[in-house]
C-alpha cells in the first residue's frame, strides 16, 4: 500500500475511533463531512504536486537538450534552429551548447562528435547543402572555441534539404523553423571518465 494511503487509512481510522470514543457512534453526516475534507485535502495536495512538476518541465524545457547516460554511452538530442537564408547561431542556444560541452568534456573527453547541419526545401540542392555545412560548422566552431572540445573530435555534415532528414516535409520560410536545424550526433563516445575521488 502507498505510504500516502496508509496515511489516510489510519487518519480515518484515527478520526472514527475518536468519534466513537465521545459519543458511542459516528453520525453519517460527520463522517460524510470528515471524508469530504480528508478527500479536499488530498486534492489540494494533488494540485500542489502537479503544479511543482508542471513548473519544473518548463524549465528544462527551455532547454533542447536530452542528455542520456547508459553504460558508457550518451544519446544527445540537442539541437540549434536557424534563420532563414542565414548561418548565424543563436543566442538562446549558446547555454545549451555550453551545457553539452561540459558534459562531454567532463564525461567523455574521447567522444567524437558529428555537427550536422540541415536546411528548409526552399532553393537549389547545392545552395542548401553549402547552407547547411555554414550551419554545422558554426555551431562546430563555437563548441571548439567556447566550449573547449577538441576540434579534431568534432566533424560537421550537411543533410541540405534532404527530404527524408526533414522535420516538416516541403516546409520552408515562416514555420519551417524546425528543418533549419543543427544537431549533434555522438558517434562514439569513448571511455566515461572516472570521478574524482573527493576529499
Amino acid at each position: 500500500m502507498h505510504a500516502y494511503q496508509r496515511f489516510v487509512y489510519v487518519s480515518l481510522s484515527t478520526l472514527a475511533i475518536a468519534l466513537a470514543g465521545c459519543t458511542g457512534y459516528v453520525k453519517k453526516a460527520d463522517f460524510d463531512s470528515a471524508i469530504s475534507e480528508l478527500r479536499a485535502n488530498d486534492q489540494k495536495q494533488q494540485q500542489e504536486i502537479d503544479s511543482l512538476t508542471q513548473q519544473m518541465q518548463q524549465r528544462f524545457a527551455a532547454y533542447d537538450a536530452k542528455i542520456a547516460q547508459m553504460n558508457g554511452r550518451i544519446r544527445v538530442d540537442t539541437i540549434s534552429h536557424f534563420a532563414f537564408n542565414d548561418a548565424t547561431l543563436r543566442e538562446e542556444d549558446k547555454p545549451l551548447l555550453n551545457d553539452f560541452a561540459k558534459v562531454v568534456s567532463a564525461n567523455f573527453p574521447q567522444a567524437v562528435i558529428t555537427v550536422e547541419g540541415f536546411a528548409d526545401a526552399a532553393g537549389g540542392t547545392g545552395y542548401n547543402l553549402r547552407l547547411g555545412h555554414s550551419r554545422a560548422n558554426a555551431v562546430r566552431d563555437y563548441l571548439v572555441n567556447t566550449g573547449g572540445l577538441s576540434a579534431d573530435k568534432v566533424r560537421t555534415a550537411s543533410y541540405g534539404k534532404a527530404v527524408n532528414r526533414q522535420v516538416l516535409k516541403g516546409k520552408w520560410g515562416d514555420g519551417a523553423e524546425s528543418n533549419r536545424r543543427v544537431t549533434l550526433v555522438v558517434d562514439f563516445a569513448g571511455t566515461q571518465a572516472q570521478a574524482s575521488p573527493q576529499g
